[in-house]
């Protein structure tokens, strides 16, 4: 948390009183000594412990097993040591690396016989393997080697029977993920392979104009049990590509990933995730890139996107279903990432009706002219929660269209007529650089007079070039700190 600042501080601290209107705000601009929340360091010093927690999981490679050729006839034999691997290597469960052949049953074969064992990793040799879905088991690396490439079959039917899973952030049964698990430990999807969703040769993208997601959310709203929220065939809800639910110790790491069919990766009620050094290169309708879903101790750390959607959004559910759960997002660190084509660059919301904390991101790189918003915040009544406590430093935005975005008044069916009162605030963005920014460099919207934005500092950024001025309203508790606009007045600053 930030520290509150003292009686004197706060009387001279800089204070944004409501507006109505879409541009009109007055705002005193406070200098860096006056205001409240100009120090972090507490907040970023819970960083330290929260990558403690965040340990990947380890997996056996092979062990020495001392064995006695003579104990079976009851004499005493010659003592040997055997190396025993733990690699389950696909091709020896049937898999032919040659893009056509189904190797599906081969995939499941060897995480059986690898979970069976114990433990280890199921490798991908070099060559083209076809698929359906992979479901992943405890103790099971998927490991796909540098010349290997996993295609996923665009044949809609593979993904059945319907898993249960989060559609948009609401509970449904449904086609499986590409790749997916329910309640496992220990799991992973590493080396230096391809991924490859296919999504764009198939159906899937073409099913954004159905009205399926909408059924969905009334059945949310209306309480229907989740197991009578069947969808799967005959319906047009789009599967994630990595989903591992309800699991503990998750590791992403280094592989690449093309296409997906809707969000590219999203832990959904999961602890201990990391996702390291993941190129991800997606395109069409909601190919969000990482999108954690009511976690708890993430680590995006060294990754690339470049999404159709919003390239990291942090999810906590949707609307009455997401007050259902009520599990939160929280402890989410961001660390070294690039982004390019998106929608939002780091984003959190809109699902953040189950609330969303502790969010720590720095030293991130933000460069496309066909990138939205480079630090997105959106929520709105339909969605209600929290998004809070929210740190963000050291971050480079080359180009994008607005710099720093935060609404209340996120657009979508029945957005602005929801029941639950939305909050954000507490949130600190400092010693960040923006150089090109095609639209605004901040835009700060609360609902209403009533329903604000608080309680946001942002110190020490240079605005380099900008197309138009700032737009601040229906907000309070807004410090804008000895930062620099290179290209706006004074006066276009505040409006």
């Amino acid at each position: 948390m930030i520290p509150k600042a003292t009686p004197s501080r706060r009387a001279r601290a800089s204070l944004i009183r409501p507006a109505w209107r879409w541009r009109a705000a007055a705002v005193a601009i406070a200098a860096p000594s006056c205001a409240a929340g100009t120090d972090t360091p507490e907040a970023w010093a819970q960083v330290p412990a929260i990558l403690a927690r965040i340990v990947p999981p380890t997996f056996p490679r092979g062990e020495l097993v001392i064995t006695n050729c003579g104990l079976r006839t009851g004499r005493r034999g010659t003592m040997r040591t055997v190396f025993q691997s733990h690699d389950f290597v696909i091709t020896d469960y049937g898999a032919v690396g040659d893009g056509a052949a189904d190797c599906t049953a081969a995939f499941a074969g060897a995480i059986a016989a690898c979970n069976q064992a114990g433990g280890g990793r199921v490798v991908v040799p070099a060559g083209r393997f076809l698929t359906g879905p992979i479901h992943l088991r405890s103790n099971v690396n998927l490991h796909v080697t540098r010349d290997a490439t996993i295609l996923f079959t665009t044949n809609t039917a593979a993904y059945l029977p319907v898993v249960f899973t989060r559609h948009e952030s609401t509970e449904v049964m449904n086609y499986s993920p590409l790749i997916y698990a329910l309640g496992q430990k220990n799991i992973a999807v590493t080396g230096e392979g391809t991924l490859d969703s296919q999504a764009t040769l198939g159906v899937w993208h073409s099913w954004k104009s159905k009205n399926d997601s909408a059924k969905l959310v009334e059945m949310g709203n209306n309480d229907v049990p989740v197991k009578d929220r069947v969808f799967g065939a005959g319906h047009f809800l789009r599967p994630y590509f990595i989903q591992p639910t309800r699991c503990r110790n998750v590791l992403i790491q280094g592989v690449k990933i093309l296409g997906s069919p809707m969000w590219v990766i999203s832990p959904l009620y999961c602890t201990n995730v990391t996702v390291r050094g993941v190129t991800v290169e997606a395109t069409g309708p909601n190919t969000d890139g990482c999108d954690p879903d009511s976690c708890t101790d993430v680590l995006i750390q060294d990754c690339s996107f470049s999404d159709g959607d919003d390239c990291i959004a942090i999810k906590s559910g949707r609307d009455r279903d997401g007050h259902r759960v009520n599990i939160p997002s929280r402890n989410i660190v961001i660390e070294n990432c690039k982004f390019k084509d998106g929608h939002g660059g780091v984003s959190c919301g809109s699902e953040t009706a189950g609330g969303i904390e502790d969010v720590f991101a720095e030293d991130c790189t933000f460069d496309s002219p066909d990138l939205d918003y480079a630090l997105r915040f959106k929520t709105n009544p339909a969605r209600g929660g929290y998004v809070r406590n929210v740190f963000i430093r050291h971050c480079k935005v080359q180009t994008a269209r607005f710099g720093i975005h935060m609404t209340l008044r996120y657009a979508s069916d029945g957005a602005l007529k929801g029941q639950y009162k939305p909050e954000m605030g507490n949130i600190d963005i400092r010693d960040c650089a923006f150089d090109n920014l095609t639209r605004q460099p901040i835009f700060i919207e609360g609902y209403d007079a009533k329903i604000k934005i608080t309680d946001v500092t942002i110190a020490h950024c240079t605005f380099q070039s900008a197309a138009d001025r700032n737009t601040i309203t229906n907000a309070s508790g807004i410090h804008l700190l000895d930062n620099r606009f290179l290209s706006l007045t004074k006066s276009d600053q505040t409006r």
